[in-house]
């Protein structure tokens, strides 16, 4: 017999005897979190307070029984509403038997990477614990999303939508759309995560997956409704493990009109290539006869392609949907790579500051350094390992933003990665890139893979100046885009290519360059940016927080008193 969808993606009697611990937790805790931010942050930015309990339960996105990640009972998560500077203090009580950790993507941190949510910056809530985080989104807006980064935790949910609305005061290049919606879209496996790890723990390749998801639904398993006439934002991040996905809806254009928080010019598509990390907003506007419409997610540039649909359904549908769904791109690089080049800063429109955005001219700041990062992949020691500029990173045994804080030694070395492709043998290490507080950097990121790749930078936007075919010169700087390149925090490589960006490294601590390749990743091809200061001022990086975990070589020593 079929299950309901409340049966489906219940969690059992766990939840409920989970919830009044996390009450209990989470309360007082949150009581004294309101009371110090209050005096850190002053009175002015509003504060929202999110009470989450992860658990494991029984989900059937592809109709299979798996244990999924839920947060609250819910897969996908549920949604974090703010707007521009709010304080979001979000108690995670981590009722899994492993530990656990959320990580915010596109959310900078300023000045506090130890809020960032990965293992190089923060120790993981142990089993039956719980940890407060105190984010700021400061001066964002946009779409962006966050999710589970230990382990193989991304392959099971708990992810959800982030949007940051802006303030009342400050003008949005569009007007308020009649409704809201969140889409996250991902290739799936109906293997459990913890298949997935130790396949990848034994030295091998993931094998294909087996669908594609939206918002945690396989095929026709999501609507959206909408009204004639009325236009409406959807905000489509992919959250998936590896593949870029092109999304379009039967019969309608799309309006891009905001990427992971800078507003675009409003350039109209059919369909879009939303790259594996990436965030997109666009407009749609309902006007089409009245019926229902498929909404269609595909896999690109895969010799099989995956194919999952949803539903757009107008309030007054005269029928269901009709015909086959709309096609789309399969493997075409060049048709991605000049959407991609379409896609640029709206210069006049105000980003989370009334000042318009293109009031900063980045193309006029000369720029103090060039790194080149390489991507491989080869074996070490009999395992399949992936790696930058030839190292491939291994987690130390302590987080380096608190071995960086206490000035423990031998957890990792500030240099320990070349800034050029040396062409060497794969070897292990824990790779940071030391860098200086306020350069302005240029990062090429060159693919001799004949895949396309994705790479995301935590703590920062960076401008994509530019991206092409072939080997990266420094004669590539005559095609630069140095006027209105789009100020994002993901960015694809197309295979064969390079992808250039220039960075303002304006914001202190440890940050995390990855790719946005799940299994990449976790296989080393990934690094640690250090941005470095002398300086111990507030008005520069923060301390550690006060109800800090400490694990490691970190464990015993003392976070500041309140």
């Amino acid at each position: 017999m079929e299950k309901s969808d409340k049966e489906k993606y219940s969690i059992g009697g766990k939840e409920e005897r989970a919830k009044m611990t996390v009450k209990l937790a989470g309360v007082c805790l949150l009581c004294v979190v309101a009371i110090y931010l209050f005096h850190i942050a002053g009175a002015e930015d509003p504060y929202r307070f999110f009470n989450w309990n992860v658990t494991y339960g029984d989900i059937y996105p592809l109709g299979v029984r798996q244990t999924g990640i839920l947060i609250n009972g819910q897969f996908p998560g549920p949604d974090i509403h703010s707007v521009t500077n709010d304080n979001l203090i979000i108690n995670v009580f981590n009722s899994l038997d492993e530990p656990f950790l959320l990580s915010w993507n596109g959310i900078q941190q300023r000045r506090n990477s130890f809020e960032d949510g990965v293992f190089g910056t923060t120790c993981p809530i142990p089993p039956g614990k719980n940890f407060t985080y105190i984010l700021q989104v400061k001066d964002q807006i946009g779409s962006f999303y966050y999710f589970p980064s230990l382990a193989f935790h991304k392959a099971a949910g708990g992810f959800g939508g982030i949007r940051i609305l802006s303030r009342p005061r400050i003008p949005v290049p569009f007007p308020d759309p009649a409704g809201d919606y969140t889409v996250l879209i991902g290739d799936w496996y109906k293997s459990n995560h913890t298949t997935l790890k130790d396949h990848l723990d034994k030295g091998k390749k993931l094998p294909f997956p087996d669908g594609v998801l939206i918002n945690g639904r396989g095929p026709n398993g999501v609507s959206f409704n909408v009204e004639q006439g009325k236009s409406y934002r959807l905000r489509i991040s992919n959250v998936g493990l590896q593949h870029s996905l092109n999304f379009r809806i039967q019969n309608h254009k799309m309006k891009l009109v905001e990427v992971e928080g800078t507003h675009t010019l409003q350039t109209t598509y059919s369909s879009l290539d939303v790259h594996v990390g990436q965030s997109y907003s666009v407009l749609v506007t309902a006007d089409q006869p009245s019926q229902d419409y498929y909404i269609v997610v595909s896999t690109r540039f895969t010799n099989k392609v995956i194919t999952t649909t949803g539903i757009l359904r107008y309030s007054n549908s005269a029928g269901p949907v009709s015909g086959p769904p709309p096609g789309g791109p399969t493997i075409q690089i060049d048709w991605s790579l000049n959407q991609a080049r379409s896609i640029r800063t709206n210069l006049t429109a105000s980003g989370p500051r009334p000042n318009p955005q293109g009031s900063y001219h980045y193309g006029m700041i000369n720029t103090t350094r060039t790194i080149i990062l390489g991507s491989s992949a080869g074996q070490v020691n009999g395992k399949q390992r992936y790696a930058i500029n030839s190292v491939s990173y291994v987690a130390p045994d302590t987080p380096l933003k608190l071995a960086d804080y206490f000035k423990i030694s031998g957890v990792f070395r500030p240099g320990s990665i070349s800034d050029r492709p040396t062409g060497g043998a794969i070897y292990l290490d824990t790779s940071v890139l030391q860098t200086d507080y306020r350069a302005f950097i240029e990062i090429v990121f060159q693919n001799n893979e004949n895949i396309v790749q994705s790479y995301h930078l935590d703590g920062y936007s960076f401008f994509v100046v530019g991206m092409d075919g072939g080997q990266w010169t420094t004669a590539s700087r005559n095609q630069y885009n140095l006027r209105d390149a789009v100020s994002r925090c993901t960015t694809q490589v197309y295979p064969m290519s390079w992808t250039a960006i220039y960075v303002a490294l304006d914001n202190v601590g440890m940050w995390n360059l990855r790719s946005e390749f799940w299994a990449r990743q976790y296989l080393g091809q990934q690094l640690y940016v250090r941005v470095y200061t002398t300086s111990t001022s507030l008005r520069d990086e923060f301390p550690v927080p006060k109800n800090a975990i400490l694990c490691g070589r970190a464990s015993g020593r003392h976070t500041r008193p309140l």
